[in-house]
């Protein structure tokens, strides 16, 4: 299953639209999903695309998580910056 994470933006066809980090999240532990392309901003005071990368991040050093293939969609300049970060982070805990 691929994942688009927004609460803006059209869903690209063949794409799940998922509109909240806590349900991105929720679909993550079930293992189902092989892609997730992520937004950064998801409305104020509600949890961001940067929340679910960490998440990840935390599950794949803490618990040896397989992460999906992780996209960014976002055009929050600094969000998305994170975002990678956070996604290189997670290559380098997959190589160890």
């Amino acid at each position: 299953m691929k994942i688009y994470l927004d609460d803006t933006r059209p869903c690209p066809q063949g794409w799940t639209l998922v509109m909240s980090a806590e349900l991105a999240i929720d679909m993550l532990k079930q293992g189902t999903v092989d892609t997730i392309s992520l937004d950064h901003d998801l409305g104020k005071n509600k949890k961001t695309g940067y929340d679910v990368v960490k998440w990840i991040e935390k599950e794949v050093a803490t618990k040896g998580f397989v992460p999906p293939n992780i996209k960014v969609h976002s055009q929050n300049t600094v969000g998305r910056k994170n975002i990678e970060k956070a996604i290189k982070n997670i290559e380098r805990l997959q190589q160890n």
